[in-house]
């Protein structure tokens, strides 16, 4: 994994917005009318735009954007076996905030988040033994980033995957350790073959920082669950150079009040014991701004690196670079500067939708602001 060495290097969380043309083709294979065929071109000119995208607005360290993906978790039904889908509500993964907000909610869900979604909503329930099925399409994901990447100048490439706490709920197993860890081994395979590709594996993990945040269940039973994801993580990843994955949690919420987020201070020890080269989480908005202090009493580990984000996905107002570079410097201060990339809070699209929250036209004002903050964080830290 690249380090800063010599400047600050940028990067992102992964989900980027999908062109009209491919949400339409991915619509209706989903309805069962689709032309495979044509949703593979279409996908692969879609990879190589996004790629091109990043690359124009300053970002080192880039990916596909997600443009094969219906959404974030949504994916995973295609590549495991054992489960079944059921309806999801949309203020399931964070009831607290709806019955604290409940007018605000009402609107938002209509307009953002689920309103122009290609997919509904889905949870998985799993109803028999769980097992990888997703050669096909990651081996098609693989090669449309290769694809994508080549000839370009790029620092790095990463691919994102799900965590084995993200993957639905069990109806099958005995318990769940036995569950979770199930999942783990059938995820091996997912995040093997990204390594295999010569890709960072980032590892998606916003199931840790909600447990904490919205499931309302008591501090031990807590403490006790995210013990029970971080052994089902560090299972998956066995075998998996730790310089060779990042892992990333945030709070599943785009733009909302927020105000039952979980501090970082409760995550840290949780998010440190994950077998990671790098932990990147959101710094950059309003609620957790302030919590670059944790820096201060808690010591990174020898060797690791910390992906901040230093713009948001909450807001549509775009980070002047001076900001950005002050955030960039706090942490180069308390961690070492080779020791932070630069980054945003989350994607901008983790839902396959006509209606991403941030347009997309402002999406890269943002990564511009990032880059230019950058470019002036490094000037100050190696001057």
């Amino acid at each position: 994994m690249k380090r800063s060495t010599d400047r600050i290097l940028t990067t992102h969380v992964g989900s980027l917005p999908r062109p009209k043309q491919l949400l339409d083709l991915m619509r209706n294979l989903l309805d069962g009318r689709g032309d495979q065929d044509e949703f593979d071109d279409v996908l692969r000119d879609a990879v190589t735009t996004s790629l091109r995208q990043q690359v124009a607005h300053g970002l080192d360290v880039v990916t596909d954007g997600e443009q094969s993906k219906t959404g974030f978790s949504r994916y995973i039904t295609d590549r495991l076996d054992g489960f079944e889908t059921k309806p999801r509500l949309a203020s399931s993964g964070f009831a607290p905030e709806v019955a604290e907000f409940p007018e605000y909610y009402e609107q938002y869900f209509r307009r953002a988040m689920y309103g122009g979604s290609v997919a509904p909503s889905v949870t998985l329930e799993c109803v028999g033994p769980v097992a990888y099925k997703g050669q096909e399409q990651l081996a098609r994901d693989v090669q449309n980033l290769k694809e994508a990447t080549r000839g370009s100048e790029v620092e790095e490439i990463f691919m994102p995957a799900v965590a084995p706490s993200g993957v639905g709920r069990n109806a099958y197993y005995d318990s769940d350790e036995e569950y979770f860890f199930a999942v783990a081994d059938a995820l091996h395979s997912e995040y093997q073959a990204v390594i295999d590709a010569g890709f960072i594996l980032q590892v998606d993990d916003p199931f840790l920082s909600e447990l904490f945040s919205y499931s309302g269940l008591p501090a031990d039973e807590c403490q006790e669950k995210a013990e029970l994801y971080v052994a089902a993580l560090n299972r998956a990843l066995m075998g998996i150079p730790e310089d060779r994955v990042r892992y990333h949690t945030c709070y599943g919420i785009n733009e909302g009040p927020r105000i039952y987020d979980a501090p970082l201070s409760d995550l840290v020890g949780y998010i440190l014991k994950i077998n990671a080269g790098a932990y990147s989480f959101e710094a950059a908005n309003q609620r957790h701004e302030h919590e670059y202090h944790l820096w201060e009493r808690v010591k990174l580990p020898e060797g690791k690196v910390l992906i901040p984000g230093v713009v948001t996905h909450s807001s549509s107002i775009v980070e002047h670079p001076e900001l950005v570079a002050e955030r960039i410097e706090r942490y180069a201060r308390l961690v070492g500067r080779e020791n932070v990339l630069a980054s945003c809070d989350c994607g901008f699209s983790s839902q396959a939708t006509y209606n991403p929250e941030v347009h997309p036209k402002i999406m890269w004002a943002k990564f511009d602001a990032l880059a230019e903050g950058a470019r002036l964080a490094s000037e100050r830290l190696w001057r």
